[in-house]
Parts: C-alpha cells; sequence; structure tokens
C-alpha cells in the first residue's frame, strides 16, 4: 500500500510521493529529529514476504553505505517499521541527466563539468571495490551543487561471493517501470542501452563495465541521441555488439574532437580496450575541459576563414562520405548546401543574472552582462573558440554592451558616464556623460549613438569623446512616447530605431540619419530591431524571433517575417534578447524572464518568497507591514500595472487597468491611497487612487517632465518624487498636499539628484546623487535646507529609512546592502556605514529596488530567479541556412 503524506515510518514523517520502479517506492519525507528534508526508499509491503529480496535490500544499503563522496547521494540511515524496511538518503532537488537531455545535447562546458564529476565519483566507487552496473541518464541528478550518481542497488562486491541465486533490477531503483522495459527479475543486470557487451552476453561485470557505460552516457550529452539504437531487445544487443556509434563531432561539429577520443575509447567492445580506470577518463576529460591541446578547441570556430567556409565545406563533406558509405557514390552528388551549426554557452560559474547577449560584428567574442552572488555586475566576454568567458574588470555596474565595428572595444554606460573598453582588458576610457540604463550603437564613421531612460532623446558623440548632440528628439511623432534602440545601418550615416507608443499599436520602426534629427518610420514594432547582411531585418514578434527582407536604401521591408527561435525573452521598452553578426552568427536567449519577490534576514539568508515568480518590480510596504504593492509587466503585451498583495491572506489582486505603463507605487501614510505614475497621456505623470480599488484614477501632478514618486511623509503632507529635467538631470521635489499644492524643489542642480525619501519624523530627506563623481547618499534637513550630510562613504543608491528613523539603509557600490545608524534628536549625526550582505537585486532600471520591515528585521528584494533558471545563450553559425528550411 503506497504511504500517504502525514503517515510516519520511525522518526520520518512522509511528506510526498516522488515515484516508484519495479522493486521500490520513494517518498519525500522529513526527519523529525535533525528537521531535514530527507529521501525514503521503501521496500513495498507485497514483496516484503520474499526473503532473497529482504536480503538484497540491505545488502544495498550496506553497499551504499560505504561510499561518501560529493558527488554520490549519501546513505543516511536504514530502518524498519513492522514488516516494512526502507532507506534514508539525501534529499535531491534537480532533474536527471535524462530529463535534461529530453530537451537536447549539452554544450560543452556542462558536458565537460558533469564528466568530470560522474567520472570521479565512478572512481570513488570503483576503489571501494563497488560497481554501479546500471550507470545511465536516469540515474544521474543535475543538482546546484553538481552531478549525483543515484542508485548503486545493482553494484556488488568484487571481493565478495555473488548471491548467484538472484539477479534482476535493483529494489533501489526510482526510475518509472516504463523506463525500464528491458530489466526484469531473471535477466541480465542493468539497462540495455547502456550495457556492455560482455554484460550482455552474461560474461563478469567490473568496472570497466560502467565506463562502457559511462561512454554511451558522455555519447548521449554531446550529441543528444543514444549511441546504439534497436526495434527491438534482440536488434538493440546486436547493434551493441557489433556496432560502432556515429563520430561525436559528425553530429555534433562544435564538441571538441578529443571528446569523441574519449567516447570512442570508453565504447569499445573489448574491456581490455577501454581506459582501465575512471580515474584515467576523468583526467583525459580535465584535460579537454583546461585546454590542454589544440585537440580540445571545436574545429569549426578554430578553423575560422574569413567566413564560416570552411565549416560549411566541411559538414558538406561529413554528408557526402556518409552518402558514399551507404553505396551511393559521392562523385555523382552535388555538394551539400552548407548548414547552420547551433551549440549553447552555459552562464558562468557563480553567475544568478545575465543580461542579453551581444555577438561582436566579427562573430569572434560574445558579450554579456552577468550578475554574481555578490550582486556585482560586469561585463563578460567568451570567445566563441574558447571554453570559459571572463569578465572585464572595470566594467561594474554597467548596462547593455556594444561593440566597436572593427570588435576591439565594448561600448558602455555605467555611473551616469559612456565608456569604452578594450575587450582584451585595460582601464575603461570616458566618452562622455550619459544616463544609466542606456543602449547604444557604434558606426563604422566613428559615431556613437545611445538613448536613454523615458523621454531622454537618441544623443550622438564622436567614439573618441566630446559633447553629446541630439540625434533623435522624442517629439518624432505626436503618437511617440519614447525612443531608443539605436542601431546603424551598414553605411554608417543611417540608422534604425524604435518609437515606442503609449499604445502598442503605435510603436513603429523608424531611420533616421547622423545629418538630421529627422526621422520616418516604415514598419510596426514591438522590439528593438537589429540589420543583419546581406539584407535582413530581425526582430521579435510575439516572443518568436523573425528575419525579414530588407532594402536599406529603399528603407523597406519585403515578403514575410520568417521565423528563427521562439519564446524569446523581451521587456516592456523593447529590449530582446538576441544579437547578430555580420558573418552569420546570431545568438539569443531564451525564456528565465522574470524575478522573485524575496524575503531575506539581517545576514542575507533566503527566507521566504512571496507568489510565483514574475516580471516584478518596484515593491513597497504599506506602513502598518500587512501590504504590499508593486508593479507586474505582462509578457504577452510588455504592458505593466500595478497589484496589491494582502501578505496575511497570500493573495494578489490587480490594482490598475486601462492603456499605457502604470507603475513606481507609494503608499499614503494611512494605508488608504496609492500613488502612481502613468504614460496612458503620453508623458509619465502621477495619478492617485483609492487602495480599497474602488474608486477613480485620479491625475495628481501633470508637467511636461518624466517623473516618479518616492514616498509620502507620515504627516500626510508631503509626496516626495524625482523629475527628470532634459537639461540638467533628475532632481528631488515635493508635492504639499495643502495649499495650492505647488511642486517645490528639495535638491536641484546639475547632477542627478533621485530617490528622495522622508525620515519618520518629515524633518530630513534622505536621497542619492551623483555630485562628486559617483551615486552617494546624502541626507538634507526638511522643509528647511538649513544641512546637509553626506552618509555613504563608497558610493550608495536606493536609501530608506527604518521606522523608528534611528537607521539609515543604502545599498553601496559593491552592492551591500548598507546600515547606518543616525542620531538627530538634537543635531544630525551619521554613524559609519556597516555592511549587512551582499543585495542580490534583480538588474534592470526599477526605482526601488527592495523594502525594509517594520522592525528592521527582514527586507524585501526584487530578486533573480537563480542560476538554477538561467538558460544558455544558443548560438547559430550561419543562421541564414535557417531561411531555407
Amino acid at each position: 500500500m503506497t504511504l500517504t503524506a502525514g503517515s510516519r515510518l520511525g522518526p520520518y514523517e512522509i511528506l510526498a510521493a516522488i515515484g516508484a520502479g519495479g522493486m521500490g517506492e520513494v517518498y519525500r519525507a522529513r526527519d523529525t529529529r535533525l528537521e531535514r528534508t530527507v529521501a525514503l526508499k521503501v521496500l513495498p509491503e507485497h514483496l516484503t514476504s520474499d526473503p532473497d529480496l529482504r536480503q538484497r535490500f540491505e545488502r544495498e544499503a550496506k553497499t551504499i553505505s560505504q561510499i561518501s563522496h560529493p558527488h554520490i547521494c549519501a546513505l543516511y540511515d536504514v530502518g524498519r517499521e513492522g514488516d516494512r524496511d526502507y532507506l534514508v538518503m539525501e534529499y535531491l532537488e534537480g532533474e536527471t541527466l535524462a530529463a535534461r537531455l529530453d530537451k537536447g545535447a549539452l554544450p560543452s562546458e556542462q558536458l565537460l563539468r558533469y564528466g568530470i564529476e560522474i567520472a570521479d565519483a565512478l572512481d570513488k566507487a570503483h576503489r571501494q571495490g563497488i560497481v554501479h552496473r546500471d550507470l545511465k541518464p536516469g540515474n544521474v541528478m543535475l543538482t546546484k551543487s553538481g552531478v549525483k550518481l543515484l542508485d548503486f542497488g545493482l553494484a556488488k562486491f568484487q571481493a565478495a561471493a555473488r548471491d548467484k541465486g538472484l539477479s534482476g533490477v535493483s529494489v533501489l531503483a526510482t526510475e518509472a517501470q516504463k523506463s525500464q522495459p528491458l530489466t526484469e527479475r531473471g535477466t541480465v543486470l542493468g539497462t540495455f542501452q547502456y550495457m556492455a557487451p560482455e554484460q550482455l552476453e552474461g560474461g563478469e561485470a567490473d568496472a570497466r563495465s560502467d565506463i562502457f557505460a559511462f561512454g554511451a552516457v558522455l555519447y548521449e550529452m554531446a550529441t543528444g541521441r543514444k549511441a546504439f539504437s534497436g526495434k527491438s531487445q534482440a536488434s538493440l544487443a546486436g547493434s551493441i555488439l557489433r556496432d560502432d556509434p556515429t563520430s561525436v563531432t559528425e553530429i555534433a561539429p562544435m564538441i571538441p574532437p578529443a571528446v569523441n577520443r574519449v567516447v570512442k575509447t570508453c565504447l569499445a567492445k573489448d574491456p581490455e580496450d577501454r581506459f582501465q580506470t575512471a580515474h584515467d577518463v576523468k583526467l583525459q576529460l580535465q584535460w579537454i575541459a583546461e585546454g590542454g591541446s589544440q585537440a580540445g578547441l571545436p574545429a569549426p570556430v578554430a578553423a575560422r576563414r574569413k567566413s564560416r567556409e570552411r565549416l560549411a565545406w566541411g559538414v558538406a563533406a561529413a554528408a557526402l562520405l556518409a552518402a558514399a558509405a551507404l553505396g551511393f557514390g559521392f562523385v555523382r552528388r552535388a555538394p551539400a548546401k552548407p548548414r547552420a551549426v547551433r551549440f549553447e554557452i552555459v552562464p558562468p560559474e557563480g553567475v544568478i543574472a545575465i543580461d542579453a547577449p551581444r555577438i561582436s560584428p566579427d562573430g569572434r567574442y560574445l558579450a554579456f552582462n552577468a550578475t554574481d552572488s555578490e550582486g556585482k555586475t560586469r561585463i563578460w566576454v567568451r570567445p566563441l573558440n574558447a571554453l570559459a568567458a571572463q569578465p572585464l574588470n572595470g566594467t561594474e555596474g554597467s548596462a547593455r554592451p556594444f561593440w566597436s565595428p572593427d570588435s576591439r572595444f565594448l561600448g558602455f554606460i555605467a555611473e551616469g558616464k559612456l565608456k569604452k573598453i578594450e575587450v582584451t582588458g585595460g582601464p575603461a576610457q570616458k566618452i562622455c556623460d550619459a544616463p544609466t540604463g542606456a543602449d547604444g550603437s557604434w558606426s563604422s564613421q566613428g559615431v556613437i549613438l545611445f538613448d536613454g531612460t523615458g523621454k531622454d532623446p537618441i544623443y550622438r558623440v564622436p567614439a573618441g569623446g566630446g559633447t553629446p548632440a541630439v540625434a533623435v528628439r522624442t517629439e518624432t511623432s505626436g503618437k511617440d512616447g519614447q525612443v531608443g534602440w539605436p542601431e546603424f545601418l551598414p553605411d554608417g550615416r543611417h540608422f534604425l530605431f524604435m518609437a515606442i507608443g503609449v499604445k502598442p499599436e503605435d510603436s513603429a520602426y523608424r531611420v533616421g540619419s547622423i545629418d538630421s534629427t529627422d526621422s520616418k518610420p516604415f514598419a510596426p514594432a514591438q522590439t528593438l530591431v537589429t540589420f543583419a547582411p546581406p539584407g535582413y531585418l530581425l526582430f521579435v514578434r510575439d516572443k518568436t524571433l523573425v528575419a525579414q527582407r530588407f532594402d536599406p536604401k529603399a528603407v523597406r521591408t519585403q515578403g514575410e517575417p520568417v521565423p528563427l527561435a521562439e519564446h524569446i525573452g523581451t521587456d516592456s521598452v523593447g529590449l530582446a534578447t538576441f544579437s547578430v553578426s555580420r558573418d552569420g552568427t546570431l545568438a539569443y536567449r531564451t525564456g528565465d524572464s522574470g524575478a522573485r519577490l524575496l524575503w531575506v534576514d539581517r545576514s542575507g539568508k533566503e527566507l521566504d518568497a512571496l507568489g510565483d515568480r514574475g516580471e516584478y518590480s518596484n515593491p513597497k510596504l504599506s506602513l502598518a507591514g500587512d501590504r504590499l504593492v508593486f508593479d507586474l509587466n505582462d509578457p504577452r503585451s510588455g504592458k505593466s500595472d500595478i497589484w496589491i498583495r494582502d501578505l496575511a491572506r497570500g493573495v494578489n489582486s490587480r490594482f490598475t487597468f486601462g492603456d499605457g505603463n502604470n507603475g513606481v507605487p507609494i503608499w499614503s501614510p494611512d494605508g488608504a491611497t496609492v500613488v502612481f505614475r502613468s504614460d496612458r497621456n503620453g508623458n509619465y505623470d502621477l495619478f492617485e487612487k483609492p487602495a480599497s480599488g474602488q474608486g477613480e484614477e485620479k491625475i495628481l501632478l501633470k508637467s511636461a517632465e518624466q517623473k516618479f514618486a518616492c514616498d509620502w511623509s507620515r504627516d500626510g503632507r508631503y509626496i516626495s518624487y524625482a523629475s527628470q529635467n532634459q537639461k540638467s538631470g533628475w532632481d528631488a521635489w515635493a508635492l504639499p498636499t495643502f495649499g495650492d499644492r505647488k511642486p517645490v524643489p528639495i535638491v536641484a542642480g546639475p547632477f542627478n539628484q533621485l530617490m528622495p525619501v522622508f525620515s519618520p519624523d518629515a524633518r530630513f530627506v534622505a536621497y542619492q546623487s551623483n555630485e562628486s563623481g559617483r551615486a552617494e547618499i546624502y541626507v538634507q534637513s526638511f522643509p528647511v535646507a538649513s544641512g546637509k550630510w553626506q552618509v555613504s562613504s563608497s558610493g550608495g543608491t536606493d536609501p530608506s529609512w527604518s521606522s523608528d528613523g534611528k537607521t539609515l539603509y543604502y545599498r553601496a557600490a559593491d552592492q551591500k546592502l548598507t546600515a547606518v545608524e543616525i542620531q538627530a534628536e538634537e543635531s544630525f549625526k551619521a554613524g559609519i556605514p556597516r555592511p549587512l550582505f551582499a543585495a542580490r537585486v534583480q538588474p534592470g532600471v526599477a526605482r526601488n529596488k527592495y523594502a525594509v520591515s517594520g522592525n528592521g528585521e527582514r527586507f524585501l528584494f526584487v530578486a533573480p530567479l537563480g542560476r538554477e533558471a538561467l538558460t544558455p545563450t544558443t548560438v547559430v553559425l550561419n543562421w541564414g541556412a535557417e531561411l531555407g528550411r
């Protein structure tokens, strides 16, 4: 009888069933003594009367208990409750290698890393005289800490006498019976597709049998195909005994050729011809991973000619030789057409968030922004003929890098400055001041275009440095809300950009020129657009990356868009996670949009996540701490709206409806009203609405400037907000809720002053400013500016007061959440900044990054989904071949 949730075996409480095989049931359970989650493997009741099976159960437990290794699932306990025998094992979160391979082959980095870990685990077991006998993808679990080998249930001691009376499936097998149709009681031990010839022939299996199975697993990891196949057990067994699988590099050209030699040696029919130990296999894989030889590099990239000519002809030659082997005679066949070659690049180790990939114009490098577990965001560069990406020092705080036309430099914006840096490293060089979060394009004429945020125009500036000039104004059309995503055309003078309308149907692609601020529309738009030689536009439509013919001289699209890839990541202002090079290399990322609303304590320990993942931003807690208000972007429409979460009930309710983007909400002190910004009328203005949801959304402040609310003083008299001055940048303002309600400046000037927040007694305002050359936290007396103090010492953004006003929190330049004690009874005095923990914040331009609980013991962050949710970057060589599919 299957155990139900809540039942117990000894001190273990059953939580849920995980799976069942022919001879074992597996449950997730709680160890009530040590308060940890474990996995219980139970011999089913209908088999407890079989003494032989009982003995095997005990023998397998002893086998596993003798192995202690970081990549082998650990055994914690053995028990018996009534007539039930069970093992208590390490509970693993992740997916099996079999589940991962259902999605396709692994990229080189993952293949080598996992392969090394599997080999190391096998070596440990073999040195203790234990043979797995059933190594396969279903018995390999992929976890955050690496692989874990499962089910040494078919293992045996080499020095012990074999139980000749029993053969068959392990009593510990956890996979569903349908996945093991060839492993029955009374047959050979193992799973056919991964069994060595000597096992099929009923011979003695030793460590080299595991090595054969490991070779079959490596083959499947590299190619996405099984090494051997057959329509029946007999034909499958015959294939294993007789055939050699197709070369790894013929199926997967980007896999290092040396991997093929390792796989081929593992799969030798004669055990004497295989690697003799798993340690030898591990050393070979480590040598490849460390780049020990040119044999370890993918042949198509290492042998790159001026274009993809050698790759294309190499693929064609392979196809012709295959035809010859089938007896068709390649002399009489026309050369095969060049085909597209795909491979994946996984995010670097330690990275928890990654931005859109940027392929270099010559197709040699991939650049991307990535955030590590310490919250530090930098540009990383991966040469396509190498196995690892490296961070570029000096690019901290960057956003969306772009390439110089000769592929030597990367342009980026950080700390309010447009900079450039050589791809090989070195100091970053300032070009000019620029708004943080902008995107750019670098022409062959030595001109850089960059956009901004909100109603910023598109600027142009010489790549060598200078004063920016307006290239495109936001007033290009009465319907245009924003302009952005500039992209130069091949002539270096004309460029494409996206005009983002208030309504999605008003957005359009336009073409402009560096010789004029005029532009004209030529097609409707949803995301950024990229020109790809010889004459295509690439863009995303309804989450699908498409290519459409384009005449750059006539500025006219031709024909219908052709789909290239689905589920491309996008956002509400046109970002799309793809790029393309001049030489026909395409890079893109799919999925993983969104973040978590995550509670952490004062040490940074994760506590609870609120709701499902989503594209959250700008969380604000009510003063009573019972409700949370935030933005939530709809990935389908690209439109953001405000939602309110009842923290006691755990229920989210949509708060805003209608046209435009609604966001950056704040609470009134009594929790009765929410103020937010909306661009429904073309400009970002401030609106208010009763928090109950009943009542109109009324305009609170309308002006020509972009703006967003930051705080509402506890006495209810002032609403602070940031307003963008087109000439001088961002200023901090206060909107009185009494009298004539005329806004008054808090801090205004030639610098960016953002995020003004009131102290609980409304005597002070904390804000961030870059007046020193980088963002720092300042406090100024209010409402009369009679005093001003710098609080941060090493950079700071996003200030937030504790509920008693005795602590000021902010994010330092190293992304650590920092606390400063404040004394302000008689005069203002700030203590020494004290780092609390590395803040894991979702990258982006959200204004409010976190919220502080009333007692200051918990912090709510919009946090990245984590490394386990990151998707790899797909690289397509000769992507144009996809158009003819």
